[in-house]
């Protein structure tokens, strides 16, 4: 169950569904394409998973729990960042939800993100999510 007001980005990317996956969990792909982030998780249901990196020259390290992992299809997760402000209280986290279909001879990857405070922290969350998914998308078609 969704919290909160709920942020989505949505790209459709010209590639099979497996090559789209591939770069969605492997961490040396995501670093690509998420802002230098390096990821750390095993991509078990209950697993925790990590992110670190530097985000506007402040060094961070998120973290958050594999909620939901169906292979080729959907992963979901929790996040927390300390960047927030906020207290890391159960309240304060994010559900992260990716889902792909086939759409023509492509992949249509949709992103949502629960849990927003406000219009203004879900504009953006949108604006991030979609130039991390502009960035999986030149990528995965190889347009680097």
């Amino acid at each position: 169950m969704s919290k909160g007001l709920l942020a989505r980005a949505s790209v459709t990317i010209e590639a099979d569904r497996d090559a789209v996956w591939n770069a969605l969990i492997d961490p040396e792909r995501i670093r690509e394409y998420m802002f230098g982030t390096h990821v750390d998780t095993d991509w078990q249901v209950g697993s925790p998973i990590t992110w670190k990196g530097d985000w506007k020259g402040k060094p961070y390290q998120d973290k958050g729990t594999v909620v939901r992992f169906d292979r080729g299809r959907l992963i979901e997760y929790t996040h927390f960042s300390p960047l927030s402000g906020e207290a890391d209280l159960p309240e304060h986290y994010h559900t992260v939800t990716i889902e792909l279909e086939d759409e023509g001879a492509g992949t249509r990857v949709t992103l949502t993100q629960d849990n927003n405070a406000s219009d203004e922290a879900r504009r953006h969350s949108t604006e991030n999510w979609e130039t991390m998914l502009a960035g999986l998308k030149t990528l995965v078609e190889g347009r680097r």
